[in-house]
């Protein structure tokens, strides 16, 4: 199974450590991807000139990630600050806004897309800005999107014929509203829908067809990229031929190792 993903790029700055770890949606669903068995595994995004995206750079190297077809802008890198709760839990609280990623937008060329095609699937989040891309991107690969907590109807119509694999994080949801939001993405063409409920058993449909995640119990060091980290697992399983069943089982187990260190994949650097 070989896989692409297109996007974000950050630093996620702990601030209780004074430490930074490579990170982003893309790149941690990327990285995650070649641990779970992927042969070939790509990433393409815009890195900054600053020593926080040398860095990022360090890390997809050391983890074998090609990324030849990225772009370099002036600028600074994406570097979300974020604390932990007692639960290990990580949240954001804020960050700079004058990054490369929110002043410039990857516009996808032919020789990238040909590049693209020789991938069995793309990986895309609502955070890469490539909503305007996704139509030229689905003529040449599958796609699987991460809309994380964007749960607006109005938005996943707006992709979602575009998309082959979705994926939700519906932990805000009751289940009333759970039901309801379910009940009206069954109207779009996925394949595949997986919703994470935060500390609650993920829920996996396929074929209307309903999979609840088994949970086991670990010690939770730190949860950052865990919903990554699922991503990757269910997707180089499911597009290799495993079952539901097997795909949703290595998944969680891929979430779990995430959940055991700091940061989406580790490599920690002082500030």
């Amino acid at each position: 199974m070989n896989l692409i993903a297109i996007g974000d790029n950050v630093v996620d700055c702990y601030l209780d450590q004074n430490k930074y770890y490579p990170g982003g949606n893309c790149v941690n669903v990327a990285v995650n991807a070649k641990k779970n068995g992927a042969e070939n595994v790509a990433y393409m995004g815009v890195f900054a000139t600053d020593q926080k995206a040398e860095h990022i750079k360090h890390a997809l190297n050391q983890e074998s990630i090609d990324f030849e077809y990225s772009r370099t802008a002036e600028g600074i890198s994406g570097q979300p600050q974020v604390s932990l709760t007692p639960e290990g839990d990580r949240v954001f609280i804020g960050g700079p806004k004058n990054t490369v990623q929110h002043v410039l937008k990857l516009q996808l060329t032919e020789k990238d897309l040909e590049y693209i095609s020789q991938y069995d699937l793309c990986h895309v989040s609502c955070y890469s800005s490539m909503e305007g891309e996704l139509a030229k991107l689905s003529k040449v690969i599958d796609i699987s999107y991460d809309f994380s907590n964007k749960l607006d109807l109005d938005y996943v119509e707006l992709v979602a014929k575009h998309i082959k694999h979705a994926f939700f994080s519906a932990a805000e949801l009751n289940d009333h509203e759970l039901k309801a939001f379910i009940d009206k993405i069954s109207e779009f063409d996925f394949e595949v829908v997986a919703l994470t409920r935060g500390g609650l058993p993920a829920l996996f449909i396929k074929d209307n067809h309903i999979y609840e995640q088994t949970l086991n119990p670990i010690k939770v060091i730190d949860t950052m990229g865990a919903g990554d980290s699922l991503i990757a697992g269910f997707l180089v399983n499911y597009i290799s031929g495993a079952d539901m069943n097997v795909s949703i089982e290595r998944a969680t187990k891929s979430a779990e190792n995430t959940c055991k260190m700091y940061g989406g994949f580790g490599y920690p650097k002082e500030f």
